[in-house]
């Protein structure tokens, strides 16, 4: 495959942060080569018919965008895949729209609000004339209110320092004030009200059945005096020789007591996904508050992939190595980009489904493994009534494999949800040294919910995501005591086949029937 590397051209003056985009492009091109996949590097400016007749000339197969901002500003950061759509030309990372819509903070946070999620007050921006918040979701009239000044436009910490949070005593002079830090933020700027607390970075790969959250990072603020701002802020990011820059580490170990905590954040960032339509991979920003609200930033459609930063320290604690990441993310390009891929992103994350045919119910979907879990899915395998305490207790292993190892585990699951507390659950994975077939280890349904389709619809997601990442069998089996008779039932009636019986595998008089399935 002809893979080509865009991203901003970079002259010697620029700042650091700006310089960053190429260790990006060398640390991609390194990945894609290791994948088999050599690839061609083009700068570009705001030569866009310059660079159309490059790109033509070239005629890649696949783009892989890392273009940041044209002409030294971030506002400009859509044109380049806004003129790839143009083209026809598939590339990596979320779409024109996504990217800009992002980009813009003032209307990320006004989707945020339309999606019902939490983010902080803001007022602005300046200048007046650019589209601002609508009346409902403006910062009502107050006293003593601390806000933090930031660019409209610029990402990568530009202008957060010491002076960007201020206290004003009345909302609408904070509006007025942004005139005066404009033009150090990149010309236009508002104020959002400052969230004292813990910062959290929520970094979302796509894979075959959707985006998964990588481990969660918090940032530490080591060694600052009581105060001390705590903020990431420029310095924070690129100075090398500042104090911020050596107190300001990541960690990704938390104690018990977090996570219910986590999950929340990760249940956020989930819905960030899918509210703004991102592919490929993300990073959302969340302060937590005193009373441990969790708030979202920024919605980041396009973070920095070098190998020090925030992203790629994900990828590491999650056991995902960077060639990976890469190759998920032309994976993911495939799918949604390619010219017999549907119109839009496809989520698979916390989402609510039609029910399928013949079922009485709406569940709520969810494939990323909580807390939570692998208590509840014992407790759902003891109340059916069909599984042995052993049994049991190896579905809570199951489970508790998916929570700590994650996609290395080889256990992958559906979750399904009814008034907020687990209904059933679905369990497969593919089988060891074979090249595209699936286990369907284990498909579990709460008494109350039996017999109302909920069943169908755990098969139904884990045959779409098991055909998804290129399964094309999908096997399960069971016990042929009576007492199975109604889940050997099942099995008939959703379309699988028997296959073999083989006679006292469990114990005397107890044999095991295997059944397959063409997805």
């Amino acid at each position: 495959m002809h893979i080509l590397i865009l991203h901003n051209e970079v002259i010697d003056t620029n700042a650091p942060d700006d310089r960053d985009v190429l260790i990006q492009v060398e640390a991609v091109r390194s990945a894609l080569a290791a994948l088999g996949h050599p690839a061609e590097v083009l700068p570009c400016t705001l030569d866009l018919a310059q660079l159309r007749h490059r790109l033509e000339t070239r005629r890649p197969d696949l783009v892989f965008n890392l273009v940041e901002a044209l002409g030294g500003t971030g506002r400009l950061i859509h044109f380049a895949p806004s003129l790839l759509d143009a083209m026809g030309l598939p590339y990596t990372g979320s779409c024109t729209e996504a990217i800009q819509l992002t980009s813009h903070k003032i209307l990320a946070k006004d989707r945020l609000r339309a999606l019902g999620l939490p983010t902080p007050d803001w007022t602005g921006p300046f200048p007046p004339d650019l589209p601002a918040v609508s009346p409902a979701a403006a910062a009502a009239s107050g006293t003593s209110t601390q806000w933090i000044v930031k660019s409209l436009w610029e990402h990568a910490s530009i202008g957060l320092d010491e002076k960007a949070v201020v206290l004003c005593e009345r909302d609408d002079r904070m509006a007025e004030g942004l005139q005066d830090r404009a033009p150090d933020l990149g010309g236009a700027c508002f104020a959002e009200r400052f969230v004292k607390g813990r910062e959290f970075n929520l970094s979302l790969l796509a894979g075959p059945r959707g985006p998964v959250v990588l481990r969660p990072a918090e940032i530490l603020f080591e060694g600052y005096p009581p105060e001390a701002l705590r903020i990431v802020g420029y310095r924070a990011k690129w100075d090398s020789d500042s104090y911020e820059y050596h107190h300001t580490p990541r960690r990704f170990d938390f104690p018990p007591e977090d996570a219910a905590l986590l999950d929340r954040l990760q249940a956020l960032a989930l819905r960030c996904w899918q509210g703004f339509g991102l592919n490929g991979y993300a990073r959302v920003d969340f302060r937590v508050d005193t009373e441990e609200n969790p708030w979202v930033l920024e919605v980041n459609a396009n973070p920095c992939l070098s190998p020090d930063a925030g992203f790629a320290a994900a990828l590491e604690a999650s056991g995902v190595s960077y060639p990976e990441a890469i190759e998920r993310v032309l994976a993911d390009t495939r799918r949604t980009r390619s010219p017999s891929a549907p119109a839009g992103p496809e989520i698979a994350a916390a989402i609510s489904l039609p029910p399928s045919s013949g079922s009485k119910i709406q569940p709520s979907l969810r494939f990323a493994v909580s807390a939570d879990d692998p208590a509840a899915a014992r407790r759902l395998a003891e109340a059916t009534g069909y599984f042995s305490a052993v049994e049991a207790e190896v579905a809570e292993e199951l489970v508790n494999e998916g929570l700590s190892k994650g996609l290395e585990s080889g256990y992958h699951f559906v979750f399904a949800e009814l008034d907020g507390k687990l209904a059933g659950y679905a369990c497969y994975g593919p089988v060891p040294l074979t090249a595209s077939s699936y286990d369907l280890y284990w498909i579990v349904v709460s008494p109350e919910f039996q017999g109302k389709g909920l069943g169908r619809i755990l098969l139904r997601e884990a045959e779409r995501l098991a055909r998804q990442a290129g399964g094309s069998r999908l096997y399960a089996d069971t016990s042929g005591r009576a007492q199975y008779g109604s889940t050997r039932a099942f099995y008939e009636r959703v379309g699988f086949r028997r296959e073999a019986l083989l006679e006292d595998f469990y114990a005397p008089g107890d044999s095991k029937v295997i059944y397959s399935k063409l997805l």
